[in-house]
């Protein structure tokens, strides 16, 4: 049990991380990314809406007939959406001006309806959290990551610390949409050598 409860939780983050293995979500992976801060935000607000639709799904799963299964969870997480997005607009006013559409849409994110279909709808409330969890995490990380490489090599700073000064040549390519495309080549690559290299 203890086993398989953390293969739960790591799964998402390493074996099927969402962005650099199954490649799910890469509306927001590549439109809010240009800055670390931004990759933080849309994860953190991601993995919320991630834990809660699929704590619930779990908790109402044999209650929900099989027919309508897919437009009842997608209720579910619209309702999980609005709440996060009316937080963020009343306490991160600034993250929630910057990340804009891309809040709402989490709803259509596949990775928060992939996992309410293939896991949490066939599990147990605790196994289906911890499933939340690590794909939260893995989808954070992968966003966070994706966002500092940008914003270090498109903008010469990072988290808004600039560390380039006057004068410095920031390529500002990597802060426009063919950067996102090349930082995440660069990265799947680098965590596909990486994770080769560990078998």
């Amino acid at each position: 049990m203890k086993s398989k409860s953390l293969e739960n939780l790591t799964r998402g983050m390493f074996k099927e991380n969402p962005v650099f293995v199954m490649m799910l979500g890469m509306c927001p992976t590549l439109g809010v990314t240009t800055s670390m801060s931004n990759g933080l935000g849309m994860g953190l607000a991601t993995m919320f809406v991630l834990i809660m639709s699929n704590m619930f799904i779990s908790l109402v799963k044999n209650v929900i007939p099989a027919q309508v299964r897919i437009p009842c969870y997608i209720v579910m997480i619209a309702s999980f959406v609005t709440i996060i997005n009316l937080l963020m607009e009343a306490y991160l006013p600034d993250l929630h001006a910057k990340l804009g559409i891309y809040i709402p849409l989490i709803v259509v994110n596949c990775i928060i309806l992939g996992r309410a279909e293939a896991f949490a709808s066939k599990n147990n409330i605790f196994q289906s959290f911890l499933d939340a969890v690590g794909m939260g995490i893995g989808f954070t990380l992968a966003l966070s990551l994706l966002g500092a490489v940008r914003e270090i090599l498109g903008a010469g700073s990072i988290m808004g610390w600039s560390f380039i000064g006057e004068g410095g040549y920031p390529i500002l390519l990597f802060i426009m949409p063919p950067g996102a495309f090349l930082a995440l080549a660069a990265l799947i690559m680098g965590y596909n050598k990486i994770s080769g290299a560990s078998k």
